[in-house]
């Protein structure tokens, strides 16, 4: 945990599952350099009477420290929603003070300020600059932020060409802000998303399927390398199997642990509002006629019942926005392990230099590396 002290107050903040351990901190720079622009005495501070609207607030910071603002927070991260409230809570803030949208829920019909922190993702930032666009006028104000390195040309182009004019701040600690007056004579383009593709011929059951990709989510224009060696791979389980497709991005998985086994129930599992509605249109359009399976938006497995699963796969990610981190991929081993009942199996794809089954040895007491290439391997680890 640790303090964000601001011209809006003094905040302790954590970042959600919260982790004693965890070296990264719930704000950076660029929130900061946001919410000091907002009180700045010498461009005038911002009017923030109307509807303020938070778009991409990582874990809860900004919206923590506007909460005597009412701001609606629009994010596509079970987990930044989790830590926004767990935020609100230790600083003795109302829940309710803070509006919570998904991703995939409509916009305010009005916003008068509009705060982005700008993704990772160029196609996600498109997506929602599109849906948000209708319910800007030309008094709101529109402020995005982000790390140096996060903020490109393609960046402020797509500011231009969605809401208007568009000019950078100077940098301060490696920050950058971003300011954009809206156009309302500009064309209303509807979002490109989602995108769909057919899987290549040589993946198994699921070979020559349509998935089906809302912005944002891992590899949403293509199959990843790793996901396509681990297609090739999968085991197969007859009978009614139950299975979690964990971190299911647009789900082609837990599709293939259908097509493989009609009488499998699949549970498709990931912190992105986004990904799950991939994987459920990727499934409806792909699955076996009579195929069960569950969507769950959660924190990993632990919405499920421990030892209610038979099988997990998992493609984890190694990324927490920019940083590099494996705390995600032991977060989800951990709940697999409960998740799994005795006997049941873990198998996990990931790139070689990752050491996934050293985790894995100390989690469930055993790991087999069940194939590999030059950069990936399938491992496998019971839990007994």
């Amino acid at each position: 945990m640790n303090r964000l002290t601001t011209s809006q107050g003094a905040f302790e903040l954590a970042r959600f599952p919260e982790h004693p351990s965890d070296p990264f901190r719930a704000w950076d720079a660029a929130d900061e350099y946001l919410l000091r622009q907002l009180t700045d005495p010498e461009t005038g501070p911002v009017d923030l009477a109307g509807t303020v609207a938070v778009v991409g607030d990582r874990w809860g910071a900004l919206a923590t420290a506007l909460a005597a603002h009412r701001p609606v927070q629009i994010s596509d991260s079970y987990l930044a929603r989790r830590a926004t409230l767990a935020n609100l809570d230790r600083n003795g803030l109302d829940p309710d003070s803070v509006t919570l949208l998904s991703s995939r829920d409509t916009p305010p019909d009005r916003i008068d300020v509009l705060l982005v922190r700008v993704p990772k993702s160029l196609a996600f930032l498109e997506d929602q600059l599109q849906r948000i666009a209708p319910a800007l006028h030309a008094g709101t104000v529109v402020i995005g932020t982000g790390m140096v390195k996060e903020i490109h040309t393609s960046t402020l182009k797509l500011f231009e060409r969605i809401i208007g004019p568009t000019r950078t701040s100077l940098a301060v600690r490696k920050a950058r802000l971003i300011f954009s007056t809206p156009d309302p004579e500009l064309p209303r383009m509807p979002s490109p998303w989602p995108y769909r593709y057919e899987l290549p011929a040589d993946v198994g059951p699921a070979s020559g399927r349509t998935t089906v990709n809302h912005a944002g989510i891992f590899c949403a224009e293509r199959l990843d390398v790793g996901t396509r060696f681990f297609l090739k791979h999968l085991p197969t389980r007859g009978g009614s199997v139950k299975v979690a497709d964990l971190g299911c991005g647009n789900g082609v998985l837990g599709l293939s642990a259908a097509l493989a086994n009609p009488d499998a129930h699949v549970t498709f599992v990931d912190e992105s509002y986004g990904a799950v509605a991939s994987a459920e249109e990727t499934f409806r359009l792909g699955a076996p006629a009579g195929a069960e399976a569950d969507f769950l938006v959660g924190d990993g497995l632990s919405g499920l019942a421990p030892g209610s699963m038979d099988l997990v796969l998992n493609n984890p990610p190694f990324h927490s926005h920019m940083a590099t981190t494996d705390a995600t991929a032991r977060t989800m081993f951990v709940g697999a392990r409960t998740a799994l009942r005795q006997g049941g199996e873990l198998w996990v794809v990931g790139n070689r230099h990752l050491s996934y089954h050293t985790h894995l040895r100390r989690i469930f007491g055993n790991c087999t590396t069940v194939a590999g290439d030059a950069k990936f391997v399938v491992l496998r680890a019971v839990k007994r």
